[in-house]
């Protein structure tokens, strides 16, 4: 069994993000039978508006069928009533276990205490699950790490370690609802708020407190509207050298308004605009000279985790975590596996040809 399933996992891992393709909420997909009495696990996934969702969820579907679980995949697109009412569902229906990637981290309290009466295990998947003592499990990457990696391209890009600036900065963050919106944030001004405080980077809007600068849902629209605003009220006969931007949706809502505003030219040279992701979209426009940087997370790997660790919990053995003290969520610790990204621009963006997460053909 361990080999065979060593095999499959191999063989998924060198699937393209091409294969990954569209899940519907209510999809069912593995073997009958399982890998323990509560053999079909069920995943609620946020959104089917990003294409990484969708690779996560049909991957993780995946996984779970190498090891003879059965799955019922739901998406909640972005309404957190929604979400809550197909988790609900799932535990009716006598899930062994849950994978939760939550729309609002603070909204699954009734629910999930639901879940413990049923005594469903449940992994926060990504997204920690905030204010319940019923999450036992959190499986993500290392999210400070993936702002570190945007705000150290930036001081890279921009030579500030050299003394270079002064240069104007915008910032942008995650959605309010999702915990990781204040993880990437803190990793990203560790390194940024030196060159602030020394007036090597100006924020030229004044927005830098992280309630001011959040995207609900992550929405590229949004981004797009915001940014077009500081430009029409904060940019008269300046021109922004960066954006700190933690996710590609957001980037290209970003891009988007600058090239509206006359960027892209020898004149007027477009920022050092970050991302993460490595959404197809994205890092097209970094090879073409848009988009700066994105980070790489290959969700492969991350489902291939949720899916380890689902087995280890469904058949009583030692779960392995990375760390059980750092993940809190307001009412106790939550024991983590946290993956580590990678950083990707025009230098690098071979290794998602070399990792078989797109083609070569998908890049032209």
């Amino acid at each position: 069994m361990l080999n065979r399933r060593a095999v499959l996992a191999g063989a998924l891992l060198a699937l393209p993000l091409s294969a990954c393709g569209k899940e519907s909420e209510g999809s069912s997909a593995g073997t009958s039978g399982g890998g323990s009495e509560g053999g079909t696990v069920g995943i609620a996934m946020p959104t089917r508006a990003s294409e990484r969702w969708l690779t996560d969820g049909k991957t993780l579907v995946e996984y779970l069928k190498t090891m003879e679980y059965k799955s019922k995949l739901v998406y909640g697109d972005d309404d957190p009533k929604a979400q809550v009412a197909q988790i609900e569902k799932l535990i009716q229906q006598g899930v062994g276990a849950l994978v939760i990637a939550a729309i609002d981290n603070k909204s699954l309290n009734g629910v999930l205490a639901k879940a413990a009466a049923a005594k469903i295990p449940v992994i926060a998947y990504d997204r920690l699950i905030l204010g319940t003592k019923d999450v036992d499990y959190y499986v993500s990457f290392d999210n400070e790490m993936v702002g570190r990696m945007q705000a150290h391209f930036i001081i890279e890009e921009l030579g500030l370690e050299d003394g270079k600036g002064p240069f104007n900065i915008e910032l942008f963050a995650g959605s309010p609802d999702d915990n990781n919106t204040k993880y990437f944030f803190d990793g990203s001004m560790a390194l940024l708020q030196p060159f602030l405080d020394n007036k090597q980077l100006i924020v030229q809007s004044g927005q830098t407190a992280l309630d001011k600068i959040t995207t609900l849902r992550w929405d590229g629209p949004t981004a797009q509207k915001r940014m077009t605003e500081i430009l029409a009220e904060s940019y008269g006969g300046k021109k922004v050298d960066a954006v700190l931007s933690p996710y590609d949706g957001i980037s290209r809502g970003v891009l988007a308004a600058l090239n509206l505003d006359s960027y892209g030219n020898s004149v007027k040279p477009l920022p050092v605009v970050t991302g993460q992701d490595a959404e197809l979209a994205s890092v097209k426009s970094i090879i073409a000279g848009g988009q700066a940087q994105t980070v790489y997370k290959d969700v492969r790997r991350l489902a291939e985790a949720a899916a380890n660790m689902v087995d280890e919990i469904l058949n009583d053995r030692v779960v392995s975590i990375d760390n059980s003290v750092t993940y809190k969520n307001g009412v106790k610790p939550v024991p983590a596996v946290l993956l580590q990204p990678t950083s990707v621009d025009k230098s690098n963006y071979d290794v998602l040809i070399s990792d078989e997460y797109f083609t070569a053909d998908e890049l032209k």
